[in-house]
């Protein structure tokens, strides 16, 4: 039933996501050169909004549960598992006082309405998995930057998506050099549950009414910890939140 109402609903779902990407992108334009940072990052909270809200048209509601309060004090260092391309909206939304940043591949820099111009734009850092030279400097820069300004960087270790939810192996360097130049930083662990179902049939159709979550685990403070440990733990922490199917096929 969720695939044959998938066939129906899908093309409502991605009329609504299209039209904010590409109606959102010459207001951030706009916003940036009148208002600086400012203006555009408030633009980004609410394209986001509306890309997590366009789920609507799918029969679709993202569950978004944080028992601990974070203070805006420190730098925060986002540490979740990947299951699809929207993950990534309700972080913005639910994470914006945080001023959550991205650590996104390079091949996302250009080509996307909105989302191409926010990641060049709006203090997130692309870089290119396979090439070294670009990537350990960028990601330097960009702890210097979280940890300069109290901001949050969110980092999916595993490098890549997974498409049937299973959680794949973490990839440590980018979180180890995160840590290292944003050594005053907090570790939050976030689990992604069922955000993978959306797409369990490919693009088209997408699955209706399903109901992913997003699991806020209690911060965790690297001060004097063993780095490769430290991965280890936060890593058992966000796949011991998966859903047990997950974890056991």
């Amino acid at each position: 039933m969720k695939k044959f109402l998938g066939y129906i609903f899908t093309p409502l779902h991605l009329l609504g996501f299209g039209l904010v990407l590409v109606v959102f992108h010459p207001i951030q334009w706009l916003n940036l050169k009148l208002g600086g940072y400012s203006w555009h990052k408030k633009t980004v909270d609410l394209m986001n909004l509306c890309l997590t809200r366009s789920l609507w048209l799918l029969g679709v509601h993202c569950r978004f549960r944080q028992n601990q309060q974070l203070g805006t004090d420190r730098p925060l260092i986002i540490v979740s598992n990947h299951q699809s391309l929207y993950d990534i909206p309700p972080f913005f939304w639910f994470f914006r006082k945080h001023h959550v940043k991205f650590v996104s591949k390079i091949e996302l820099e250009y080509g996307i309405p909105s989302v191409s111009y926010n990641l060049r734009h709006g203090g997130s850092v692309c870089i290119d998995r396979k090439n070294p030279r670009q990537a350990l400097p960028a990601l330097k820069a960009f702890g210097e930057y979280i940890e300069k300004n109290n901001y949050a960087a969110c980092i999916f270790p595993e490098g890549t998506r997974s498409r049937d939810g299973k959680p794949k192996k973490f990839s440590p360097r980018g979180l180890k050099i995160l840590l290292k130049y944003a050594p005053s930083a907090l570790i939050v662990p976030v689990t992604i549950n069922d955000s993978w179902k959306l797409v369990q049939y490919g693009a088209y159709p997408m699955s209706f009414g399903e109901q992913p979550t997003w699991t806020v685990h209690p911060a965790i403070d690297p001060k004097g910890r063993d780095v490769d440990e430290l991965i280890i733990e936060v890593q058992g922490v966000i796949n011991g939140s998966l859903k047990e199917e997950l974890i056991t096929s």
